[in-house]
């Protein structure tokens, strides 16, 4: 009985509990007032004091939320940062890290990245004084040697969204940091379940909570993470300065939907391989977007950092835009709909959709392109459904 005790793990430090235990308690304990098990959701926009500056932790709601600041404990935990901050959108997130930059300072975005971002640093920044740089971010070697002298933060997704590039952190990091760059990652299609880019070496995450961390298409939030304190402080700052935070119904939301993060990401990922099956091969498909296929340009970085591959799938059809759009309108399973990372499947039409804002941009994507967000049916529906509305074409 003692050899077995000491092979179990010390359940009473909370910092050796594995992914999924603190995706279910951390800043979860049982309310103190009540003993309820759930979080509860603070309503109350204002705090008593029992004198000037002698509070409970909390004054005004825009500042600090009991609820928000559950959900901020949680998913700092699970990106395994030392602070987290939460919004009311991903690109509201977004927002406040740029703000992290001067007059003058560039932005190196990834060539491949999600039209939102795109939009927000090219049409609302740039024309402040923010320049910009379209890069590859998977040729290290030729990035190093065209280095803008001004860049002060690399932005990059991995995957990204929706061609599904793999770009290898800990190399990005390396050379930004060489160059005294701090290093962005949007880790919404990988989720902190499959992977935490602050242990390869970015400076901070930012997240969709929209996305997987909800899970439930419910739920419009945003995520940032990082472990500087400094840094902390000063989105601390514009997070209560500019106060674009969630409700505390949201907070709830995506708190709730954290707590199957796992076991939804385990069957996202299953499912999402029985589509790629079927897709490499059809005859009605070009090319198949999948980081675990092995002659997937970003296969081997996919593998090196992540936990398993996602379950997004992108691929393009050989009869271009036309045989694009009448596959995703012949679906049943899936719904035609913009976001993902939610139970139920989702079909796009990227182009004409979600990166509509980047047409005639290095970051235009191709026109015969089709995203899916494999949800967590019946692998053999899902296959079934998109069959027969690849078999139309």
């Amino acid at each position: 009985m003692g050899e077995m005790d000491d092979e179990m793990n010390d359940v009473s430090d909370r910092t050796c509990w594995g992914f999924e235990t603190r995706a279910v308690h951390t800043g979860q304990e049982p309310d103190a007032a009540s003993g309820a098990v759930v979080t509860p959701i603070t309503l109350s926009t204002t705090f008593a004091q029992e004198g000037v500056g002698i509070h409970k932790g909390f004054e005004y709601s825009r500042s600090g939320n009991p609820t928000r600041a559950a959900l901020e404990a949680c998913l700092a935990s699970l990106e395994n940062a030392a602070f987290g901050f939460a919004f009311a959108s991903g690109l509201a997130a977004e927002d406040n890290i740029i703000r992290l930059l001067q007059q003058g300072d560039r932005i190196l975005l990834g060539n491949d990245a999600y039209g939102g971002t795109f939009r927000l640093i090219s049409k609302v920044w740039s024309p402040l004084g923010f320049p910009w740089s379209a890069v590859d971010l998977t040729d290290i070697d030729a990035l190093a040697t065209k280095w803008p002298a001004d860049t002060r933060m690399v932005w990059l997704e991995t995957p990204t969204n929706p061609l599904l590039t793999c770009v290898d952190i800990e190399a990005i990091a390396t050379l930004a940091h060489s160059h005294g760059a701090l290093v962005v990652v949007d880790n919404t299609f990988a989720t902190p379940y499959l992977q935490q880019p602050l242990t390869l070496g970015a400076d901070i995450v930012v997240h969709s909570a929209t996305k997987y961390l909800g899970g439930h298409s419910d739920v419009v939030g945003g995520f940032v993470a990082l472990n500087d304190p400094t840094l902390a402080d000063r989105i601390r700052f514009t997070q209560n300065a500019a106060g674009a935070i969630p409700a505390p119904f949201d907070c709830y939301l995506v708190l709730r939907g954290v707590k199957t993060l796992a076991v939804r990401m385990d069957r996202h990922c299953s499912n999402a391989r029985a589509i790629v099956d079927l897709l490499v091969g059809h005859p009605a498909v070009d090319r198949v977007l999948y980081p675990q296929l092995p002659d997937h340009p970003g296969h081997a970085a996919a593998s090196r950092q992540m936990r398993d591959f996602g379950g997004m799938v992108s691929f393009t059809c050989r009869g271009g835009e036309a045989a694009a759009l009448e596959v995703v309108k012949h679906t049943t399973i899936f719904t035609l709909a913009e976001s993902l990372g939610a139970v139920e499947s989702l079909i796009e039409h990227p182009g004409l959709m979600t990166h509509a804002s980047a047409a005639g941009s290095p970051l235009q994507v191709p026109a015969s392109l089709v995203r899916l967000s494999v949800g967590i049916e019946s692998s053999a529906d899902l296959v079934a459904d998109l069959a027969q509305a690849l078999d139309r074409v």
